[in-house]
């Protein structure tokens, strides 16, 4: 199972970006998506946003209001708008899909998200 993120880049505080993220090589629908990130000189990833697969959404107090997102469930895909971005929202940002039923999880490979002027 691959996750493929994508629409990184570098916008100036205040602007919005969109990512993407899809998965492929899995026959099952996750039963979470989430997109993390970690902060440069962080060790952590923190969570950004996360829904389940009927639909229930949590936000990261950071980022709520600001961003928003959605995924298809049947296509195992995922995407995070953000909005009003700060410079604290610098970080690498990461896919995430998980199968409960057999505990496996994977993540995606990063797409780097700079906001500076």
């Amino acid at each position: 199972v691959q996750l493929q993120a994508s629409g990184g880049g570098l916008v100036q505080p205040g602007g919005s970006l969109r990512l993407s993220c899809a998965a492929s090589g899995s026959m099952f629908s996750f039963d979470n998506m989430a997109w993390y990130r970690q902060a440069p000189g962080n060790q952590q990833r923190e969570m950004v946003a996360l829904i389940t697969k009927v639909g229930v959404t949590n936000f990261a107090e950071a980022v709520k209001g600001r961003f928003t997102a959605s995924r298809d469930a049947a296509k195992n895909t995922l995407s995070l708008q953000m909005n009003s971005l700060k410079s604290e929202d610098t970080a690498v940002y990461y896919c995430y899909g998980d199968l409960l039923s057999t505990g496996d999880y994977y993540w995606g490979q990063g797409t780097q998200v700079t906001v500076s002027s």
